[in-house]
């Protein structure tokens, strides 16, 4: 099966299916909710990664923390979504912030879970209806969350990680932060101990579409033939997402996510950091 969803196809599902807004930009926090009450996709519900879809922020918890499993399956109930809905996640078309949303419903154990291809920028190419409606669902029953459909990685692992080498860290950030040319985000730059650099761009050709899943396939087999020993890590936990949903579109499951990512790690000051030399 494919975790991506066309345009086209969502347009004759909408009436059963969830649909879900994170449009987002990590320097303008109040892009995608202006965006969203511009125009967005009939029956979109918006959520906001700054807000909805992380913790509280804190000196050592990274830029975004994982919210609270709980408190975030409630908040989900509250906007009408089920465990057991058919849901639509979608971005301006990067594919990073619907990935990111796409692993936290499987992280709650939401498995009918898409990306729309292309995003809310090839929906309107495609000359489909948009709107500025803002549609409220009735609240569902409170639920549960169920186990887990990806693998959460603890930076007490990275660390141990650093002595005894059981899986590659894979870092989506641009090759500049990754070396540590230059750190627009954090306050430290540079990259973790050991960790190899996979920018999230890689995995699309030169129309901006994500590569075919055997091309993604061979992309992350040269990386490891072990698809488990590989975890996911970027600046705050966000863009890393796109390259374990790259990886579990090519049929290669099992990696994990380092959900705090450089800004956790570099809150410690007793973790090392490279840079280039």
């Amino acid at each position: 099966m494919s975790y991506l969803i066309t345009p086209e196809v969502l347009n004759e599902k909408l009436d059963v299916v969830k649909v879900i807004d994170v449009r987002h930009d990590l320097v303008d926090h109040a892009f995608g909710r202006k965006a969203y009450e511009k125009s967005h996709i009939p029956n979109a519900i918006f959520f906001d990664h700054e807000t909805d879809l992380c913790g509280p922020k804190t000196s050592k918890s990274g830029r975004h923390p994982l919210p609270d499993r709980r408190h975030f399956a409630k908040l989900l109930a509250s906007t009408g979504i089920s465990l057991h809905d058919e849901i639509v996640t979608y971005d301006c078309g990067s594919l990073m912030f619907a990935s990111h949303m796409w692993w936290l419903l499987r992280w709650l154990g939401i498995q009918n879970v898409r990306v729309l291809n292309g995003g809310f920028d090839a929906w309107v190419d495609k000359g489909l209806y948009t709107t500025s409606s803002i549609l409220k669902l009735k609240p569902v029953d409170e639920w549960l969350p169920l186990k887990p459909l990806v693998r959460l990685i603890s930076m007490s692992e990275v660390q141990e990680n650093l002595k005894d080498a059981k899986f590659k860290v894979l870092d989506a950030r641009v090759e500049g932060r990754f070396n540590g040319d230059f750190e627009p985000m954090d306050p430290v730059a540079g990259h973790i101990p050991g960790a190899l650099n996979h920018p999230a761009d890689l995995n699309f050709n030169y129309k901006g579409e994500l590569h075919s899943k055997e091309k993604l396939r061979q992309i992350f087999l040269d990386i490891s033939s072990d698809p488990k020993a590989i975890v996911h890590q970027c600046g705050s936990g966000i863009t890393a997402c796109l390259n374990e949903f790259a990886m579990e579109e090519a049929g290669l499951e099992g990696s994990g996510l380092y959900a705090g990512s450089w800004s956790e790690w570099i809150a410690y000051p007793e973790n090392p950091v490279v840079t280039k030399t």
